[in-house]
């Protein structure tokens, strides 16, 4: 008579995979999702940086009367590597040409960033611009 009183405690295995299973359906989901937003996130940073850059090259012009002759990196006229603060990089930035009168500049992904070349030119085209 005592054993038939008792009430059970705890969860059932199935019950358990019940929940596991949920919560492997919301991570599906949700993970996707999450990387396209940091991806676009760092899109962004490497876009404000060639907005930087492009800054950059306007000011060397005027200084120089030409845009040949600028670069980046170490001695540049603008760091080599996006984003620019932090010690992770996603994109490293180069002059594609540099004339007297006009220049091309590009964002290459790296460390496993998505997206393709992102690019700006003298006339303001941008190429791969979300």
């Amino acid at each position: 008579m005592l054993s038939m009183q008792r009430k059970q405690v705890g969860f059932t295995l199935i019950e358990l995979m019940i929940v596991v299973a949920i919560i492997a359906i919301i991570a599906a989901i949700a993970l996707p999702s999450y990387q396209g937003h940091v991806e676009r996130t760092r899109a962004g940073d490497a876009q404000a940086a060639l907005m930087s850059l492009a800054n950059a090259m306007e000011r060397f012009h005027t200084q120089n009367g030409t845009y040949d002759g600028a670069t980046v990196g170490a001695g540049g006229i603008f760091p080599a590597e996006a984003p620019l603060d932090g010690n992770n990089k996603f994109y490293d930035l180069e002059i594609v040409s540099a004339t007297v009168t006009a220049y091309e500049l590009r964002a290459v992904p790296k460390n496993g960033q998505g997206g393709g070349n992102i690019s700006l030119d003298s006339t303001g085209l941008r190429t791969n611009w979300q």
